[in-house]
């Protein structure tokens, strides 16, 4: 749900940044501290965004909610969001294109020495869960478990739903025994002696998907010029080639990520590389529709909205692949 202070910043910010005065800019918009500025950051250096005739311009915003307003609002040209929200807006007729950005995943993080072994150990505990009830990580994770012990988890443990960072201080406090957070706290974490007990990828794979999706990706209107979608794309995947192959290109960004100590960096690097997305299109679509099918069976029409399928069309390139 929107907070006042989103619907508030949108309403305040929303008229100076006006619509494009270039019909070639593409405005985008990111939170201060998340990882898709290290990738526009990247773009814009290496001027990738004018070598494909383009000027990138990035646009800060203080939520994920308030990233939403604005390009629901028309007010930035892409933010990257949750597959499922992009699918859910294509069902319900809000058409968008979906690029690719990062395949990889939250999971289940518990100390290290802590005596819970698998997911059905979660019965009985304090777990921290980011992204609220509904969370695509959480309701496979409960399905999991159910099918494995009979337990739904919502009355079986005690959930605790919050802000990331929130949650990853009560774990470090003892206040939880068992934390389901993003991938970047994950990341911090594991430097900090806490282990995966399992990953969000695994939970899926459990349920028929067969490799690793990009369930996180930048998000157009369908009505943009599509050589503006290959253009961004070209871009987006230079951009991550470049923070893959070339360690001097971490260096300009590193202050972009907080990271604390070097270990930190390292573990923050090397997870943002793992997720590249690799596969091709067809096999993207192939998972998610397998995913998406599954969700929508557990989770209904309050997390997928009203369509029971994947929307056709919804990934940029799929009917061609300009790259």
């Amino acid at each position: 749900m929107l907070s006042r202070r989103d619907i508030l910043l949108a309403a305040t910010v929303a008229p100076a940044w006006g619509r494009a005065a270039d019909p070639r800019e593409v405005r985008a918009g990111v939170l201060p501290f998340g990882t898709v500025l290290w990738e526009i950051d990247t773009i814009r250096r290496a001027g990738l965004d004018t070598a494909n005739g383009l000027t990138l311009k990035p646009v800060l915003l203080a939520t994920n909610d308030a990233a939403r307003i604005a390009f629901q609002a028309g007010q930035v040209d892409t933010i990257v969001t949750d597959l499922l929200l992009a699918a859910r807006l294509r069902n319900e007729n809000r058409k968008v294109k979906f690029i690719p950005f990062s395949a990889t995943e939250g999971g289940v993080m518990v100390p290290a020495r802590s005596s819970i072994q698998t997911v059905v150990d979660l019965v009985g505990r304090r777990i921290g869960v980011a992204g609220g009830p509904l969370d695509k990580s959480w309701l496979l994770l409960k399905a999991d478990v159910q099918r494995k012990s009979g337990i739904d988890l919502s009355i079986g443990a005690a959930p605790a739903y919050g802000a990331p960072p929130l949650l990853m201080n009560k774990l470090e406090a003892g206040e939880l025994d068992a934390a389901l957070l993003f991938w970047n706290f994950c990341a911090r974490l594991e430097t900090k002696d806490y282990r995966r007990l399992v990953g969000a990828g695994d939970l899926a794979r459990s349920f028929g998907v067969e490799g690793e999706i990009a369930l996180l990706g930048y998000i157009f209107k369908e009505e943009t010029d599509p050589a503006i979608l290959d253009a961004f794309a070209r871009a987006s995947h230079g951009a991550k080639r470049i923070l893959q192959d070339r360690d001097d290109a971490w260096l300009p960004i590193r202050s972009l990520m907080s990271a604390e100590d070097e270990t930190t960096f390292q573990a923050l690097k090397r997870y943002f590389i793992e997720g590249i997305p690799r596969r091709s299109i067809p096999d993207e679509r192939a998972d998610a529709e397998t995913l998406f099918r599954v969700l929508a069976r557990i989770g209904g029409e309050k997390l997928v909205g009203p369509g029971q399928r994947l929307p056709a069309g919804l990934y940029w390139n799929e009917d061609r692949n300009p790259m």
